[in-house]
């Protein structure tokens, strides 16, 4: 046992310092989806965008002083965390969910909620299913190596519904064989299926039905072991909540800097040395605002109502709006 937690705290000091090693190499690594269209998602020029990438960009904002200064590596389910646990990428902003287990099994901390969602069903709406209550001997695609499987699980048992799992590693190799009809239902996280039945043939003929089943708090993540970096992702997620409550914008960042309230030139750097405890220049969320936005603009731009998928904030909305997004104070 000793010679394990030896093993464990050396490995955890080698991975120290991810700040400096971001800093040196001139570039963030990102784990990112293989392609969630409205969260992660390559166009046919291989130009990355998306919720989750916007994340990525204002992490290299704050810390390199440039959204663009990313390396987007994609990754599947099963792949994401080793990912993280190597080295291979600095920090993972894809659609994962908050659990015990992975906080204390995985060698990996989550540094807060940036999209409240729960797993939810889609089907063909010929099929004249109006519940997943009457799902009884469906077969269901979903992904392996998430949380998917287990909370369908639980559900189906509760109700005494009977089913069948045909899993798979990959997202694309699931939509497709759900969009070929090999299954009769397809199970994911709400946001997902959203963004993934624009993708299927006709997207008018699939349904979501109305039940949700769990709660899924998607969030970034990053190794445990550095407390530094942990706090530089941490409050940089801050700063972008923060940012709409404040009525700060990728458009009237720059000008606030001179007229803005006393509130709002503190957080933007002015008379304010914060930045400094975390490594980053005292500018940094003035930096990250006026490369992505707040989190609301970046909700609405690949989410919300400027976006094909035109998903209601709900519970995404802050909380002095009747949602759960809340920031402690940056300052």
């Amino acid at each position: 046992m000793a010679l394990f937690a030896t093993a464990f705290l050396a490995g955890t000091t080698a991975q120290a310092a991810t700040l400096d090693v971001v800093k040196q190499r001139g570039e963030l690594r990102c784990g990112v989806s293989q392609g969630v269209l409205g969260f992660s998602a390559p166009d046919d020029k291989g130009e990355w965008s998306g919720f989750d990438i916007d994340f990525c960009r204002a992490v290299a904002a704050a810390t390199l002083g440039s959204p663009d200064k990313v390396k987007y590596v994609p990754l599947s389910t099963k792949e994401r965390f080793t990912a993280l646990q190597s080295g291979e990428v600095d920090l993972l902003s894809r659609q994962t969910t908050w659990t015990l287990s992975r906080d204390t099994d995985l060698g990996m901390s989550f540094v807060g909620v940036n999209y409240y969602d729960g797993q939810a069903f889609m089907v063909r709406g010929d099929i004249g299913v109006k519940s997943v209550k009457e799902l009884s001997g469906a077969s269901v695609c979903t992904e392996t190596g998430t949380t998917t499987e287990q909370n369908m699980a639980d559900y189906f048992s509760a109700n005494k519904i009977e089913y069948q799992v045909i899993a798979f590693e990959k997202a694309d190799q699931t939509i497709q064989a759900f969009n070929s009809g090999r299954c009769d239902v397809y199970s994911t996280d709400a946001s997902a299926l959203y963004s993934q039945r624009l993708t299927l043939n006709d997207p008018d003929r699939f349904v979501v039905l109305p039940e949700v089943i769990s709660k899924e708090p998607l969030g970034p993540a990053v190794r445990q072991g550095d407390d530094q970096w942990f706090k530089v992702v941490r409050w940089t997620l801050f700063a972008m909540i923060e940012a709409e409550e404040l009525g700060i914008t990728r458009e009237n960042a720059a000008s606030l800097l001179e007229s803005g309230t006393a509130a709002q030139k503190r957080f933007l750097g002015i008379d304010n040395e914060a930045g400094k405890a975390l490594g980053l220049d005292p500018k940094w969320a003035y930096q990250t605002v006026a490369a992505v936005g707040n989190y609301g603009e970046i909700f609405e731009r690949h989410l919300g109502k400027e976006s094909a998928l035109r998903i209601d904030r709900g519970l995404n909305k802050l909380w002095n709006n009747g949602g759960l997004i809340y920031a402690p104070p940056v300052r």
